[in-house]
């Protein structure tokens, strides 16, 4: 089975314009990213973006960048761009790895790989335990309620995912990585965008609405996503200590 992985990314995220390209450790965040896709050793590894100073900066750094269109709607509209530029053949499948989170390890992207092989899904994600129950309430969380609890081997299918959850049971924080197979891709691009993605705002709904089986599998560890400049400077500072 062949990989790739697609990092989609852009300057003008809403809540901290410019993101991608702030830096730990002297290097930036997208280039982390990059960093940790390439060690997972899955496939090739490529950044899609419409912004010219995130391809200068990944390509500086040693990786691969497409250039890609400004008018998507989503991430995996852009990550399929690039899937078709780059045309590259016997594509199995297309990872698509969030962009702003550095700290993403790379036995969990190994591992969301090999299951997707091993049980032939459609689409992939995964998942960490909630550790704080206030979670449950904030929107930033996005939890993902599973059909059965989630063990170190299995690969449970989504039930639904939320923004705030009153629902312990089999109820866990998700992480923005997903994989596809290629052809489940293609089908999930060409679909109208449902009332409940646009409303919740998550895409992965999309999928769900139109009867695509989403299978989960437990992540190792809860990575930091950058969204705000808190978020970025407590993430800042755990990766300048972990390295010293």
């Amino acid at each position: 089975m062949k990989t790739i992985i697609i990092i989609p990314s852009r300057m003008s995220a809403t809540r901290l314009p410019g993101k991608p390209l702030l830096k730990i450790n002297d290097l930036s965040i997208i280039s982390h990213v990059c960093k940790r896709a390439s060690e997972a050793n899955i496939g090739d590894v490529y950044v899609a973006t419409e912004d010219q100073e995130i391809v200068d900066d990944v390509k500086k750094n040693g990786f691969k960048a497409i250039l890609t269109s400004n008018k998507h709607k989503t991430g995996t509209d852009r990550i399929y761009e690039a899937y078709k530029k780059l045309n590259i053949k016997n594509i199995d499948l297309i990872m698509n790895l969030q962009g702003d989170e550095p700290s993403i390890k790379v036995e969990d992207i190994i591992s969301l790989n090999q299951k997707m092989i091993v049980h032939k899904s459609k689409i992939g994600t995964l998942a960490a335990k909630i550790k704080d129950q206030k979670d449950l309430e904030n929107e930033n969380v996005v939890k993902v309620l599973t059909e059965k609890k989630l063990e170190d081997n299995n690969f449970s299918k989504a039930k639904s995912f939320n923004r705030i959850s009153k629902n312990i049971s089999n109820t866990y924080h998700h992480i923005g990585i997903y994989c596809y197979a290629a052809d489940t891709l293609e089908k999930f691009v060409n679909l109208n965008q449902t009332e409940n993605e646009i409303k919740f705002r998550l895409e992965q709904l999309r999928a769900l609405d139109n009867k695509i089986d989403i299978n989960v599998s437990i992540a190792n560890s809860n990575p930091i996503g950058v969204d705000t400049e808190e978020d970025y400077l407590a993430l800042k500072k755990i990766m300048e200590y972990k390295s010293l």
